[in-house]
């Protein structure tokens, strides 16, 4: 069993616009944009990661917007849900203002004793609040929703899958333990995580397969402290036959990437160096950076970018 993961390191998703997706996650969540780059595989796509104040590993969401993206198709093989932790206590002012921004699909619910609110995002995608006593994890103080009520990160992902047994085995290796059952959703929990520590598997057999497209997870990402605790994994995922892939540089963490039993892509991201590493903390995701294979063709690029503003 591994050790080395410490939880979520971020979650990234697909989107048909980029300006509609940065108002609603800097704007109507009142998260922080701390990186604002392109896609390394698309340059003419912008590439935005919202988070805590510094993006902190287990805060931050990233998307894709393709602008000519058709919309994904909700499934069995995939993330269904994200879920942020926000305090106690705060769940009435969330759907107030949820309400307010005319946010759809706002929903009550709870599951593992947990108060959540469901919602939907711009594309369709499905997120939840949950209620956390005791997060310690300081929200944005820089947005339009106070400390008191911010979000603090993720509490973790739902993958829907048609059965948990390889996908919990799984999870397993990489050092989650099955701590509740309930109905169709099994809860796994890393010890001594960052605080984003959970993964519920909901299992349904007889479900369609997902399609990708906006408003789907590409890929969910666990965090590791470094590039040595990295390779470790690797190494141990390789023996237990996996198919992962070359150390990557992402620029601001070094990712490793393979597809889980059930479908859903995972990837293995450092915590270092960070998104501070070509940027001011108290400018961050203001200016556009580029890989640096792109920064010869930063006119062109821009020329295609639409602009999205603060």
């Amino acid at each position: 069993m591994l050790t080395q993961i410490k939880g979520l390191h971020h979650v990234t998703s697909m989107a048909a616009d980029a300006v509609e997706n940065n108002r609603f996650f800097t704007g109507t969540l009142g998260l922080r944009r701390v990186k604002k780059t392109v896609n390394f595989d698309a340059p003419d796509v912008y590439h935005l990661y919202y988070g805590d104040e510094r993006g902190n590993a287990g805060s931050v969401m990233t998307y894709f917007p393709f602008p000519n993206i058709g919309k994904g198709a909700r499934g069995a093989g995939e993330v269904a849900e994200t879920v942020f932790s926000i305090p106690k206590g705060t769940l009435k002012f969330w759907q107030e203002r949820l309400g307010a921004e005319g946010v759809k699909e706002l929903a009550d619910y709870s599951l593992f004793g947990e108060e959540r609110l469901r919602f939907a995002g711009p594309d369709g995608d499905t997120f939840a609040l949950a209620e956390v006593d005791g997060d310690q994890r300081a929200p944005f103080d820089g947005g339009p929703v106070a400390v008191s009520e911010g979000i603090h990160g993720f509490r973790g992902v739902t993958m829907r899958l048609r059965d948990e047994g390889a996908t919990g085995e799984l999870l397993q290796f990489m050092g989650y333990q099955p701590v509740d059952r309930h109905g169709d959703f099994v809860r796994y929990a890393v010890p001594g995580g960052n605080g984003a520590d959970y993964i519920d598997l909901e299992v349904l057999p007889g479900a369609k397969g997902a399609q990708q497209g906006a408003g789907s997870v590409h890929h969910v990402a666990f965090a590791v402290d470094d590039r040595a605790a990295q390779l470790e994994v690797r190494k141990a995922l390789l023996d237990t036959g996996y198919q992962v892939t070359p150390v990557i540089d992402r620029d601001y963490f070094f990712a490793i990437y393979f597809r889980t039993p059930g479908g859903v892509l995972f990837e293995i991201a450092t915590n270092e160096p960070g998104f501070d590493r070509d940027e001011d903390t108290a400018h961050l995701g203001e200016a556009l950076k580029l890989p640096t294979r792109y920064e010869p063709y930063r006119s062109q690029i821009e020329a295609q970018l639409v602009p999205i503003g603060n």
